[in-house]
Parts: C-alpha cells; sequence; structure tokens
C-alpha cells in the first residue's frame, strides 16, 4: 500500500514543537520590549544626573529630592490609562543617586509590567545599576 499525507501521530509532534518555541519567542520578545522601554529610564536620569551636577556647583552638594531640582518626571505613577499616564517608571533622588521605579501592572504608562525593578544612576561615577537584566 502507498499512502500520502501524514499520520495523527506526525501532526501532534509538530503542533507540539510549534507551542514550545512559539512559547519560548514570547517570553524572549517580552523581556527585550521591556529592556527597550528602559530606555526612557536611562534619560531620565541622565537629566537628573546633569541637573543634580549644576546643583552641585551652586550649592556645594547634591539636593536631597527631586523636586529641588528643574526635571520633569513623575514621582508616583496613576492609574493606567489616565491622562497624566504619561511614562513607564516613577522617578526619585537622594543625595547619591537617582532611581527609576517600574511602574506596575495598572499603573502609568501602558502597558505596565508585572515585574517590578529598579534602575538607578550613581551621580559621581556616572555607572547604572539596579535590578538584574534591565539595565
Amino acid at each position: 500500500m502507498n499512502r500520502k499525507g501524514f499520520t495523527l501521530l506526525e501532526l501532534i509532534l509538530v503542533v507540539i514543537i510549534l507551542g514550545i518555541l512559539a512559547s519560548l519567542g514570547t517570553v524572549q520578545y517580552t523581556k527585550m520590549i521591556e529592556k527597550g522601554r528602559t530606555a526612557e529610564a536611562k534619560i531620565i536620569l541622565g537629566q537628573i544626573r546633569t541637573s543634580q551636577e549644576a546643583y552641585k556647583l551652586e550649592f556645594g552638594g547634591y539636593a536631597a529630592a527631586l523636586s529641588n531640582l528643574p526635571v520633569s518626571a513623575p514621582t508616583s505613577c496613576p492609574a493606567t490609562g489616565g491622562t497624566d499616564a504619561t511614562h513607564y517608571f516613577s522617578y526619585s533622588a537622594d543625595g547619591t543617586q537617582g532611581t527609576a521605579t517600574r511602574c506596575g501592572t495598572d499603573t502609568g504608562k501602558s502597558p505596565g509590567s508585572a515585574t517590578a525593578y529598579t534602575i538607578t544612576l550613581n551621580y559621581a561615577t556616572g555607572a547604572f545599576g539596579g535590578s538584574a537584566g534591565y539595565y
């Protein structure tokens, strides 16, 4: 007998393999998109550092709070979908570093993140730090 076509077992194996590949690809894609969103945090943290250096030249030390600097950055994460939800991160600053904290699932610019993580920028060294894998 000469049969043409595929058996049910062959089709099931192909579907399983495609499912595994798709799930791996989706996880990696999501992680790469999230790493791309960190560009917002790095840009604003750079602005905070520049403002801190100017503040230090004028007053002899770094500002203790973000409110003392001329940087337009949200200090908290508003509800997702609100008119003030314009950033993926909330920002803070102290006398040594600036910090960006990723807004959660129902906060900040959509889509929010299911994983909370931070990115920091040390003023003195210019080194980024924070949660592993995102900076």
